[in-house]
């Protein structure tokens, strides 16, 4: 039997789509096939992988794709987790499955080192609540 695909799509594929990929991964083991990917990759934001060390997953050998590296792909899942990127999303002719998942970008909070890594953590929060709910 095929494992089912997820793609986790956002702007810079920098933090959101990056952390659901971890977790996915994390909590359903080798149930699914998991990449992220970003309308407009920018980097891994280093302080996705802090909050995400902290839970004791591991995103640093992450790297930022193009969307555009997957159009082509079959998908059981396209699951957007920003409001920008679900606006300016290519087609997936090939998804079983689009979903939506509108989270704050935690890498736009301004303020302290900590205010920022909280933000972070909320948006960590969020989507474990959200792939426990998608598992």
């Amino acid at each position: 039997m095929e494992k089912a695909s997820v793609l986790f799509l956002c702007t810079g594929n920098s933090a959101r789509s990056q952390m659901a990929e971890g977790l996915l991964r994390h909590l359903a083991g080798d149930r699914f096939e998991v990449v992220s990917a970003g309308t407009q990759p920018v980097g891994l934001n280093p302080h996705a992988v802090e909050v995400m060390r902290e839970i004791g997953i591991d995103i640093s050998g992450h790297q930022s794709k193009n969307v555009s590296q997957f159009l082509r792909r079959r998908f059981s899942y396209v699951i957007t987790v920003c409001d920008k990127a679900k606006e300016t999303c290519p087609i997936f002719p090939f998804a079983f499955k689009s979903l939506h998942w509108s989270l704050d970008d935690p890498a736009a909070v301004q303020g302290s080192e900590e205010e920022r890594l909280d933000a972070f953590r909320r948006i960590r929060s969020e989507l474990g609540e959200r792939v426990r709910g998608f598992l």
